[in-house]
């Protein structure tokens, strides 16, 4: 898995995780998602993502968008 597929994945995981905690636990958790796709949008403006460089300092193989 490259640096790309694994932060797409955890975005993903991190957005259906916060809509299942704000319709199971409180609907404040929706919160978890829009800063997921905040995030997301940022990433993609500026190629500064926090969780690539967690994954990338983990050890997983460079993709071609997060440097």
């Amino acid at each position: 898995m490259t640096l790309d597929r694994a932060v797409l994945a955890f975005a993903g995981c991190v957005v259906l995780l916060g809509v299942a905690l704000a319709y199971f636990v409180h609907p404040w958790w929706i919160g978890l998602s829009i800063f997921a796709g905040l995030n997301m949008l940022q990433a993609s403006f500026t190629g500064f993502c926090p969780a690539a460089m967690v994954f990338k300092a983990l050890g997983v193989k460079p993709g071609t968008a997060f440097h």
